[in-house]
């Protein structure tokens, strides 16, 4: 085996690109809330393209959406009224809105087309999104975590199965 003495080009270089994919790894190994937090901590906007690497490379759930509109709250809280229980009415009327227009994409142009046509597919994917968004503010509201929802949601998904 080849040694490369300390100091020379070779060896930095060598000692970068190693450097460089155990930073990598690292970043990997981190959940997308976990780089949330980080971005929303440090305000580095590299953290923010590490978030959607993730997204892109991953399943994107209830967790990663909550770190999301925290890190959306956080940005805007001299805006933005604060979070609270007491804004949760709030925010469920702003979702039932984006729920209308959602009803209103498939009411005018019917679920088949909502699902061929592209332009339209993406207004509902949008307004969807925006549905999600509200959804994950009253969340928030209510401090209620993605582990309580997901323990809700399988003891509600095991009820209905047995249901019928």
């Amino acid at each position: 085996m080849l040694s490369i003495p300390a100091g020379s080009q070779k060896h930095n270089v060598r000692t970068a690109q190693t450097s460089q994919k155990r930073q990598t790894a690292s970043i990997r190994n981190r959940s997308l809330v976990q780089r949330c937090d980080i971005y929303y901590n440090t305000g580095d906007i590299g953290y923010m393209e590490e978030v959607r690497m993730g997204m892109e490379t991953g399943d994107f759930g209830i967790r990663e959406m909550l770190g999301m509109q925290q890190a959306l709250q956080e940005k805007y809280k001299d805006i933005w009224k604060p979070i609270c229980p007491d804004r949760g009415q709030d925010q469920l009327l702003w979702m039932i809105g984006e729920i209308g227009e959602v009803v209103d994409i498939i009411k005018k142009h019917g679920g088949g087309s909502a699902c061929r046509d592209d332009k339209l597919r993406q207004q509902l994917i949008e307004e969807l999104t925006d549905v999600l968004m509200y959804y994950n503010d009253v969340l928030l509201c209510y401090g209620i975590t993605a582990e309580e929802l997901k323990k809700a949601y399988i003891a509600k998904f095991e009820r209905n199965m047995q249901r019928w």
